[in-house]
């Protein structure tokens, strides 16, 4: 069976050192780098299966890397930083990143998370029974895994994705912050409603003629989400 390929990117090598003996003990294959430029070459060249990636570093940032990267590629991507603030959190996610975690976390912590992300991007190939699904002018084929506005394909990570496909197979229905959490990131996640609000609003701005007040995924004030099937 293929190893799982990791890519750690710090320019601590203490970190990096940690890192990879910890997860190749765990059965992951593991590739570093130790700055910015170093991550973007190696991405390109080994198209790992998941990036850890720490924002402080010189030259090139976390944010910076995780931006360029987001523009061709959706390998999930969880970032890393001693920055614990709200805003830090939110702009990872925006940028495209699928986790957050704030320095110092134990291992086995990070293993799950890793756990989770793959999961919900292995989770992908789960077709469900129904082989398309459309509403107004979005059209989704899950055999495919192929989202459509219009006659435009709309790229999404596996997080978006594994969001946007449980809100339609729901069509209709109003489904709870916790649902969602669960069914979509996992039972790790309980308390991360600032995951859903940032994931909700980059399908919006995907998928949304006006992200501002939109048509199909509406918010349901203290409760949670809905797609609504104008079909």
């Amino acid at each position: 069976m293929k190893k799982m390929r990791m890519l750690v990117v710090d320019d601590e090598l203490v970190n990096v050192k940690l890192l990879r003996a910890s997860l190749e003990a765990r059965g992951y294959e593991v590739l570093v780098a130790m700055d910015g430029t170093e991550a973007i070459r190696i991405v390109e060249m080994e198209i790992p299966d998941l990036i850890i990636l720490d924002i402080m570093m010189p030259k090139v940032d976390g944010f910076e890397v995780c931006r360029r990267i987001r523009e061709w590629s959706q390998i999930p991507i969880i970032m890393l930083s001693v920055l614990g603030n709200e805003s830090d959190k939110v702009k990872c996610l925006e940028l495209g990143a699928d986790d957050y975690m704030t320095k110092p976390f134990g291992i086995g912590e990070l293993v799950a998370r890793i756990k989770a992300v793959l999961r919900r991007a292995q989770a992908i190939g789960a077709i469900p029974t129904q082989p398309s699904f459309t509403a107004g002018n979005i059209q989704i084929n899950f055999a495919k895994r192929q989202v459509t506005v219009g006659s435009n394909e709309v790229k999404l990570t596996p997080t978006e994705y594994a969001l946007l496909q449980e809100l339609v197979m729901n069509a209709g229905k109003v489904l709870t912050h916790a649902h969602l959490l669960n069914k979509v990131w996992g039972f790790e996640y309980g308390e991360e409603k600032e995951y859903l609000h940032v994931f909700i609003r980059r399908l919006r701005v995907k998928l949304e003629p006006d992200p501002r007040n939109p048509r199909y995924i509406t918010t349901v004030p203290g409760v949670g989400y809905q797609f609504e099937d104008k079909s």
